[in-house]
């Protein structure tokens, strides 16, 4: 027998046993980095190959980018398809940034000042055509994506200034190329990540952070036109210290897996924060915690849609919502068409396989659970 896969399944089912309880079947599909730009095109992903960084090897690097009108339509087209017991969609909560470097005015400045633009300019600069955030819309009022804060922008932006200004010469090459996303997997310079926003390097830069969180929240509700009740941090790391910040401006609910990573700086440490489904912080904020993964894109080797199922089994059997990571890279066509079309083919198997094996089963968004565990624990 395989004991890893004795292990694998042991783990999950000893998380699961944690935490809220019901006895409803519930599905949410939270989805991560929508309104970021990862790998700009075809184009800029050949030129990196051809100098020497191996983005081939690095699944967002190979193929997440922004969204188009396009991925979105095809996205929802297959939503449309399937309803639960009450008549409704699945829908994704789709975890946005609001904003991307400007790397023309970084530029101009010598690198000496950040300046970001809003992803709805990021839309109309990397679309064929300009109604992206209009198709968005559309599919918020259809209730197939229900958008919610991953943060201002999907970058820690201190450290990837300083290794600018320091002129890293893959980091500069890739800003060349309005490329900020080269995971430290296969960068051949000694740093760390610029992905995870609220990482820090020094102490200091935990007001820094707070003042990143709050300007974006305000943000997502311009554009949204609502508060966002919910956060996931990039990377899954973040201090403890945000949370205040984040409940002070109205965020109810925290997304994450089974454990916080919370950095400790200078040292490159991280340690381990337990989370459980339906606990209370001190803020009064819930813990909502993913036990189930269809993530077909960086999933080697295995059946995304039986690995998911069998997530789900094991969730539902241990009276616990089933909440699936799908990160946005599964339905991206910018880099490879063909990531999103065979993707979608998968999506479709797995609803269906969902819709028929669990009748009585309810698609909900992030803020639609935190409310539903938050009435029963605290009434």
């Amino acid at each position: 027998m395989d004991l890893r896969k004795i292990k694998a399944s042991a783990e999950l089912n000893l998380r699961n046993m944690q935490g809220w309880r019901t006895n409803r079947h519930i599905i949410v599909i939270e989805s991560d980095d929508w309104g970021s730009v990862r790998m700009p095109s075809k184009t800029v992903y050949d030129k990196m190959l051809n100098a020497g960084i191996r983005v081939d090897k690095c699944p967002y690097n190979s193929f997440d980018s922004i969204e188009s009108e396009e991925d979105l339509v095809s996205l929802f087209d297959v939503l449309r398809n399937f309803t639960d017991l009450k008549g409704s969609y699945p829908v994704i909560t789709t975890n946005f940034v609001m904003a991307n470097p400007d790397f023309k005015k970084i530029k101009t400045s010598g690198f000496r000042e950040y300046y970001f633009e809003l992803f709805t300019e990021t839309y109309k600069n990397y679309s064929v055509n300009s109604n992206t955030y209009g198709i968005l819309n559309q599919g918020i009022a259809e209730g197939l994506v229900y958008p919610q804060y991953h943060g201002r922008e999907h970058l820690n932006v201190n450290r990837w200034m300083k290794a600018l200004q320091q002129n890293l010469p893959e980091t500069r090459f890739a800003f060349e190329n309005k490329l900020f996303g080269i995971s430290t997997t296969i960068t051949k310079e000694n740093r760390r990540s610029y992905l995870a926003a609220f990482d820090f390097d020094n102490e200091s830069e935990l007001e820094d952070h707070k003042k990143i969180i709050v300007e974006g929240l305000d943000i997502f509700q311009k554009i949204f036109g609502y508060k966002s009740q919910t956060f996931i941090a990039s990377n899954y790391i973040w201090q403890s210290e945000l949370e205040e910040t984040l409940a002070e401006n109205g965020v109810n609910y925290i997304q994450g897996l089974f454990n916080q990573i919370e950095p400790s700086g200078y040292d490159r440490s991280s340690k381990l924060i337990p989370k459980r489904l339906g606990r209370l912080n001190n803020f009064g904020q819930i813990y909502l915690i993913r036990n189930a993964f269809f993530e077909p894109s960086l999933q080697n080797n295995i059946d995304p849609v039986s690995a998911c199922m069998n997530d789900i089994s094991v969730a539902f059997r241990w009276n616990k919502p089933a909440i699936i990571s799908s990160h946005r890279v599964n339905y991206i066509s910018r880099i490879v068409k063909g990531n999103r079309d065979y993707n979608l083919v998968l999506l479709s198997k797995l609803l269906k396989e969902i819709t028929l094996k669990w009748k009585k089963v309810e698609f909900m968004n992030s803020v639609e659970l935190g409310a539903t565990i938050r009435s029963d624990i605290v009434g």
